[in-house]
């Protein structure tokens, strides 16, 4: 009976919408050769023809879907939400949509992407963390049990399309080799071009396409969030120019405004002057714009600073200069992001298309980050003024290439914090409102009715998939790919779109990453900060009766310890349920670590032509041998024989005036040892580069050999040889140059048969 009761809720809920429930028992994609239905006879006159049908054909009037998910950004940062931050277009969905203004992330970007994506909890989903471990809700492999939105709306009639950030594919598998089985067109997505990890340069980004690794052009100065909207684009007329009536699914999941903050100067520079009255003005200034909107309570106050945050008075004219560029070049960023968003929404405009799209936009994966510490996170490249010891006069050195090609930087924290007004916490930490605490947005013009306004239910990123399937009159899909799927753990909200009053469904939620932890009930909320390497019996338990206390003001765990008590047993219930224990403190006695692909190898081969192998082997503060074998016709031949990194940390091996050359770049400063007086000979030769490391000093004597005969040999101050995005390159140094002696991709001239890398 309560099935029935619920089943009917939802037919409710459809009808109010003018949906058609596609009910029937439809083929899907990987459905088993059905029987056919002719009958054949010994010639073409006598046999009775009939086809199979094998094509599934979505629900007539089936609208567009597309998820939009911003990366690390606070509720305080765009003026969709009160933030001071211009964004006309994501104001002009929100204005003719719906904001959700209780709406919650994980609190860290692979496991919300995990929820978004598969509607399960993300330790459940096994992606409890951005770093893997062997526990089931640690381990990165995501059940194929687990379905995909693209996987279920392909079985429903959709062509399926990704662009953007990814970071869901184990570390093993983010190699040329594969397995493709977990990247995103294993997964349900007919087109996909991104990048895999978890961040890339804006300029010079790690691409691929389906599976296929491709290079963006030296003279192309697009940024990447301009180059997955092109695709999205592309993908979509391809689409309606063949099947006008056909629905899509698309994913826009830009690296924006995840770090390194990077943008062209005629976005940044528009905000000179903006924000000169610093981050406490910043604060106070938003919050009372989020009021005038409704999007948070009348009777919030600011949350407390945290304790990493100076007043901003207190801060001399130097820090402020400089302080005051960072937010500008992160405005920057954002406007960039609307306003390739604004071109996305343009043309599905343009197409006739908008009106029947459903568009989900998350601003946000999680709350503002906090890593760029007092001062701000920043590395400018080789070739940058790094002679100032002293960070803040360092950086007003080279101030002029924050947010640059050159330039990898994040604002300090109290930049984070502003922008995350009017909550206290910031990004990975999910026991604070501010690592959780994202603005929803939901339009579709045909349906939403109420445009403009406010949702006050409490939801969850895990809510979306399961919410869009009963919006679009979604079939159940029982086995995909012959697999039997699990039940989803989202909870509904689709009562709301027509409802602003309807009852919150969503009344339990945990939330747990790195150990900080907290749960939801019934409008009361009980969490625990956790310090890296702490017992956990150390943690400091907080309550909050949150339905009244928005951004968590008045802790009540002293005063009403009955109610704490009955919430760390919730918790509790949930961590056994959905895979969250063991907790994950990241001590040093947490060992079982995700492997990578070259995990215990001693020997690799590398062939020329290699182009940014991502997951690269460690060479940090280990002792390595790096032999190649090459053929030179003439002593003018000359290029990169082996790479790893780029601009912001590596090692470059190349030949260069006669001479071979090793460069070791490590945060932009730089150390090199060559050949000298020694030249390598017409023919063939055996060229190596020897490192012998010093694991307790974290350093090392470097040595370079033609045909085993020492040409060269310099100790190395560092022993730091990987960076976070160029990988490893053969035969030429691909995207960014590890050296300044050369530009990319500087490739070897001779013959290079193979590179060899002992450990």
């Amino acid at each position: 009976m309560e099935k029935q009761m619920i089943g009917l809720k939802h037919l409710a809920i459809a009808v109010a919408l003018g949906l058609t429930l596609n009910t029937q028992e439809a083929a899907a994609q990987y459905t088993p050769q059905q029987p056919w239905q002719g009958k054949i006879g010994k010639t073409v006159a006598e046999t009775k023809t009939s086809l199979t049908e094998h094509q599934v054909l979505a629900a007539k009037n089936s609208p567009n879907i597309i998820y939009i998910l911003i990366d690390d950004i606070g509720y305080g940062s765009a003026s969709a939400f009160g933030g001071l931050i211009p964004t006309p277009n994501i104001d002009s969905l929100a204005n003719n949509g719906l904001r959700y203004t209780n709406f919650h992330t994980t609190g860290v970007c692979s496991p919300t992407r995990t929820a978004l994506l598969t509607g399960r909890n993300h330790h459940s989903a096994h992606v409890g963390s951005n770093a893997g471990a062997a526990t089931p809700g640690y381990d990165r492999v995501i059940p194929f049990e687990k379905g995909f939105v693209s996987e279920i709306l392909r079985e429903q009639g959709y062509n399926t399309f990704a662009v953007g950030k990814w970071h869901l594919t184990p570390k093993r598998d983010q190699t040329q080799a594969g397995p493709f089985n977990r990247w995103p067109v294993g997964r349900g997505f007919d087109k996909y071009f991104g990048f895999i990890g978890g961040a890339t340069d804006q300029y010079r980004p790690i691409l691929w396409e389906g599976t296929n690794k491709i290079e963006k052009d030296y003279d192309d100065k697009k940024l990447l969030s301009e180059l997955i909207t092109d695709r999205a684009i592309t993908y979509i007329a391809n689409q309606k120019s063949a099947a006008p009536e056909k629905p899509f699914f698309l994913y826009y999941g830009p690296a924006a405004t995840h770090s390194p903050h990077q943008v062209d100067k005629v976005w940044s520079d528009k905000f000179k002057g903006k924000f000169d009255k610093g981050w406490d003005w910043y604060r106070e200034e938003v919050l009372a714009r989020q009021k005038k909107l409704g999007v948070v309570p009348a009777y919030v106050k600011l949350a407390p600073g945290n304790g990493g945050v100076k007043k901003w008075d207190s801060l001399s004219a130097d820090e402020k200069r400089l302080f005051i560029r960072h937010i500008e070049v992160y405005a920057g960023y954002l406007a960039h992001l609307d306003h390739e968003i604004g071109r996305l929404v343009k043309y599905l405009k343009d197409i006739d298309q908008l009106d029947n799209s459903l568009i989900f936009l998350s601003i946000g994966d999680n709350g503002s980050a906090r890593a760029g510490g007092e001062n701000g996170r920043t590395n400018f490249g080789i070739g940058a003024n790094n002679a100032q010891a002293d960070d803040i006069k360092r950086d007003l050195d080279n101030i002029d290439l924050i947010g640059t090609a050159r330039s990898n930087v994040l604002y300090p924290i109290g930049w984070a914090q502003a922008t995350n007004t009017p909550f206290r916490y910031f990004k990975a930490e999910a026991n604070g409102e501010g690592g959780t605490h994202n603005p929803l947005i939901v339009f579709w013009p045909d349906k939403i009715k109420d445009r403009g306004g406010i949702r006050n239910q409490y939801t969850h990123v895990a809510d979306i998939l399961p919410t869009t399937l009963e919006l679009v009159g979604a079939k159940k899909v029982e086995t995909i790919n012959g697999i039997k799927q699990d039940s989803l753990e989202g909870i509904r909200f689709a009562s709301s779109i027509q409802n602003r009053n309807a009852a919150n469904n969503h009344t339990v939620q945990y939330y747990e990453i790195g150990g900080t932890r907290s749960v939801y009930k019934d409008g009361w909320k009980a969490g625990a900060f956790h310090k890296r390497g702490e017992p956990f019996e150390n943690d400091t338990w907080e309550l909050f009766r949150i339905e009244d206390d928005f951004n968590e003001r008045v802790d009540l765990a002293k005063t009403n310890p009955e109610k704490l008590t009955e919430l760390k047993a919730v918790f509790d219930r949930e961590a056994t349920k959905y895979n969250v224990y063991p907790l994950r403190s990241g001590g040093q006695n947490e060992r079982d670590k995700e492997p990578d692909f070259f995990e215990g190898k001693k020997q690799i081969v590398l062939y020329n032509g290699l182009t940014h192998l991502t997951e690269a082997p460690d060479f940090n503060n280990r002792s390595f041998t790096i032999t190649a074998h090459v053929d030179v016709a003439d002593v003018k031949q000359e290029g990169v024989l082996f790479a790893i990194g780029g601009q912001f940390g590596g090692l470059s091996l190349f030949v260069q005036d006669r001479k071979l050359q090793a460069v070791h770049n490590f945060s932009s400063e730089k150390e090199s040892v060559n050949s000298g007086t020694q030249s390598i000979p017409v023919g063939k030769s055996t060229v190596r580069f020897v490192f012998q490391a010093n694991k307790a000093t974290k350093n090392g004597v470097a040595s370079i050999y033609i045909n085993d005969q020492k040409v060269g040999e310099k100790q190395f101050v560092n022993a730091t040889f990987k960076d976070a995005w160029d990988g490893i390159s053969v035969g030429k140094d691909d995207n960014t140059a590890v050296s300044d002696s050369y530009k990319s991709p500087y490739p070897f001239a001779g013959n290079l048969k193979k590179v060899v890398i002992d450990f």
